[in-house]
């Protein structure tokens, strides 16, 4: 660890593309975690932990000429990995090599983000990041990226509406659009400021700032009236009563 900053230094390694950049994503939002490089072979890793201070390494186990668990058996013993692959059947072998944890492609970030608490939890000896705390800041305000059209997607918290679940994908309306990602709608909810947002039912998650009115059956945002379903309607009148919305 980085004594004068408490930032973790990282490496991701991976033979893929798209992989490195999904967890360079994910790894982006976590202040505290710093990407020193990423490989995309353990031959070009090796060079990497031999030249740089590293911390953690996030290994992909299923790649040519060495493989992510042999490259593993190679480190210091101070170095703590943690598996990112497709294939199950890499588990007992990795946790033998004292693996901080297996992760199984696709990676969610609540998934890794658990993963990364757990190191902070062990080995860095200080407090676990929080959700909130995920979130990148820049002059622009709060955001995350996301996968969409085969690309990473940065969403602008000032600007998101209410987000939509269709069963495996999402739609994240903004002020600019609509953005469609390949993700659960709790993954995203645990990414998202409670202060400035509200799930108002399973398939709903709306800003508190855009909401124009509510009863107890919807709410509504701009032209779209969005239904608040029963098991939510305590916290919602709750939550909007706190915000200066007057109880109904």
């Amino acid at each position: 660890m980085d004594k004068t900053t408490n930032r973790v230094k990282c490496l991701v390694v991976d033979d893929e593309k798209v992989a490195r950049d999904i967890i360079c994503s994910h790894l982006a939002q976590i202040s505290r975690l710093h990407v020193l490089a990423t490989c995309s072979s353990a031959i070009e890793a090796l060079s990497m932990v031999h030249e740089q201070e590293v911390d953690l390494v996030f290994l992909d186990i299923n790649m040519p000429e060495l493989s992510g668990l042999s490259f593993a058996k190679s480190l210091n013993k101070q170095i703590k990995v943690i598996f990112t692959t497709a294939h199950r059947e890499y588990a007992i072998e990795g946790f033998e090599l004292q693996a901080l944890d297996y992760l199984l492609k696709p990676i969610s970030f609540e998934r890794l983000f658990s993963a990364v608490n757990r190191y902070f939890e062990i080995y860095a000896r200080l407090k676990p990041v929080s959700p909130t705390a995920s979130l990148t800041q820049s002059p622009s305000g709060s955001f995350f990226f996301v996968k969409a059209d085969r690309k990473m997607v940065k969403v602008v918290l000032d600007e998101v509406s209410y987000i939509e679940s269709l069963k495996d994908y999402l739609k994240i309306h903004t002020q600019s659009g609509t953005v469609v990602t390949r993700e659960t709608i709790s993954n995203i909810e645990v990414r998202l400021p409670r202060a400035a947002f509200l799930r108002i039912h399973r398939s709903y998650i709306v800003a508190i700032k855009a909401i124009s009115s509510f009863t107890h059956e919807y709410v509504e945002v701009g032209k779209m009236m969005l239904p608040v379903s029963r098991s939510y309607k305590a916290e919602v009148n709750e939550r909007l009563m706190e915000e200066g919305y007057s109880a109904l």
